[in-house]
């Protein structure tokens, strides 16, 4: 049995999207996955399988959210191994976990569009890619980033999803500690809005 975890992109912001995580626990579990566990509310899920392709088991989780839920979800699956070298491979400071993101990509980063960005203009933001994603150090926060904000512009996280560093590593924490069986459950309690 490999180990994996999923990041499922935009849902339960606000009321768009809303996916509960014991449902989410639950089709995991349909899909034929071990181990099940959420963390947070926001789409975090690790899970033992069959040996597949991380791509070919994002495609039968989009495909089965959109049968349950009749909308598209995009989702993101990393086996353990490669959330452990995003861990490893980060460049930027760890100093205050909230500020420092991961944008988990479905391919590699475009590289011309990385080029576009003149990170000099955004200090004290920095910027490093990765094999499959982009590492975000943003000392002032999330919202009101330049930075991010021309990377979106730029379109390199047109297909990604982000997380900040105390997940990322939460993430791997519970990977790294996913049996092949039950219990399956929640790291964390669910937020209700």
């Amino acid at each position: 049995m490999a180990r994996f975890v999923a990041l499922l992109r935009g849902i339960n912001v606000g009321r768009h999207n809303r996916v509960a995580m014991a449902d989410l626990r639950q089709l995991l579990t349909d899909l034929g996955h071990t181990g099940v566990r959420t963390h947070l509310n926001s789409g975090n899920a690790v899970f033992a399988g069959r040996a597949r392709s991380p791509a070919a088991l994002a495609r039968a989780i989009e495909a089965e959210l959109q049968a349950r839920l009749g909308r598209p979800i995009r989702v993101f699956v990393r086996t353990g191994d490669e959330l452990a070298a995003v861990v490893a491979a980060n460049p930027l400071p760890t100093t205050d976990p909230s500020r420092l993101l991961v944008v988990f990509l479905d391919g590699p980063p475009d590289a011309a569009a990385l080029h576009r960005i003149d990170l000099d203009a955004y200090a004290p933001e920095r910027m490093a890619a990765g094999r499959r994603e982009v590492y975000l150090w943003l000392p002032s926060g999330i919202t009101g980033s330049a930075l991010l904000k021309a990377i979106g512009e730029q379109r390199v996280d047109a297909a990604g999803t982000a997380r900040n560093w105390a997940t990322v590593t939460r993430l791997l924490s519970l990977v790294e500690a996913t049996s092949d069986g039950p219990p399956d459950g929640t790291d964390a309690p669910e937020r209700r809005r």
